[in-house]
């Protein structure tokens, strides 16, 4: 027989009356004393972190730091082809600019250090079969004499450096275009592979024109102009400057198409503007033909102003089809 006066757990309707007839009474347990029972960590459970929340927050901060920093995808794998290692010049600093620089001026140097002295073999052959063979093949009115006691060692250094200037150029060219190359677009190279050959046939073009055709006309002038009472004598560097000067001037003019090709990759010249003005630039290369020809007969004026004049239509063809490559070019992206 239950004991009366032992408490018992009231039930949840709070009536006092138990569950069920049959069933023993639990004794009264003080409600705060079984929620610490329940809170109370278990043994072997760790005592120093008990937040979980807490325990994952450090342990996705660990794998963080663990975890290397995502790559762009231009660092997730090295250049493979030439283009792609010019195209990281574009994010070197300026010392590394002038680094480059310095290391491209080095080369050219050697390279026109290798091409004097290959010309210096040959200074006997420059000097009398280059240089002063065209002033006898004008005539028998002009000598040549020497007014200073360095003169003719003045003459042979300016023949060979000249001479390896020439021999060096198409590598020169190369040089500053390679260090230029880097900042231009990947239409823009494609578009100048050839760009150091076209140079190059230009300017030795333009040499040749001035050496085979232009000197001879201006020397025999010269030597034929006037009174035979006078006696031509002709100061080494007076002609040694004239000869380089006409050379140099005819090989920088037939740089034109060239000049057109830059300009009007960068917007500054249209083939419409060259149409638009082509009668006032016949005229301006007749009346320049006329200035630099010393002879007054028509047809060496001529032979100077058609090549100037051809030179003009070459350059209004490679506008147009620059312009026509940018036309094209942009419809492209437009329609992109």
């Amino acid at each position: 027989m239950s004991n009366e006066n032992e408490p018992t757990i009231p039930p949840p309707d709070g009536t006092g009356a138990g569950t069920d007839s049959g069933n023993e009474t639990k004794p009264a347990v003080p409600a705060v004393i079984e929620q610490k029972e329940q809170e109370a960590p278990k043994s072997g459970e760790n005592l120093d972190f008990p937040d979980e929340e807490f325990r994952a927050l450090e342990k996705e901060t660990g794998e963080r730091e663990e975890k290397p920093a995502p790559m762009s995808e231009n660092e997730s794998r090295e250049p493979e082809t030439d283009d792609e290692q010019e195209a990281g010049h574009e994010g070197m600093g300026f010392l590394d600019h002038l680094e480059e620089l310095r290391w491209r001026i080095i080369r050219g140097g050697i390279a026109f250090l290798v091409a004097a002295l290959v010309c210096a073999f040959f200074a006997d052959f420059l000097v009398n079969d280059v240089l002063i063979r065209p002033l006898i093949q004008s005539g028998t009115n002009i000598h040549l004499q020497n007014l200073v006691p360095y003169g003719q060692l003045s003459l042979y250094f300016q023949v060979v450096f000249f001479s390896a200037f020439m021999l060096a150029f198409p590598y020169l060219a190369w040089e500053i275009w390679k260090f230029v190359e880097p900042g231009l677009h990947e239409s823009e190279r494609s578009a100048s592979r050839f760009m150091i050959l076209f140079i190059s046939i230009c300017f030795f073009t333009g040499i040749a024109f001035g050496y085979f055709v232009f000197l001879p006309i201006s020397l025999k002038f010269f030597a034929g102009f006037g009174t035979t009472l006078i006696t031509n004598n002709i100061s080494v560097q007076d002609y040694i400057s004239f000869f380089l000067g006409t050379l140099l001037t005819t090989g920088i003019v037939f740089e034109l198409p060239f000049i057109s090709y830059v300009l009007s990759k960068i917007g500054l010249l249209t083939p419409a503007f060259m149409r638009f003005y082509r009668r006032h630039a016949v005229v301006t290369m007749l009346i320049v033909a006329a200035i630099v020809t010393p002879s007054t007969d028509m047809v060496t004026q001529m032979v100077i102003a058609i090549p100037m004049i051809l030179l003009y239509e070459i350059s209004i063809f490679i506008s147009g089809r620059v312009q026509k490559n940018r036309n094209k070019k942009l419809m492209e992206e437009s329609a992109a």
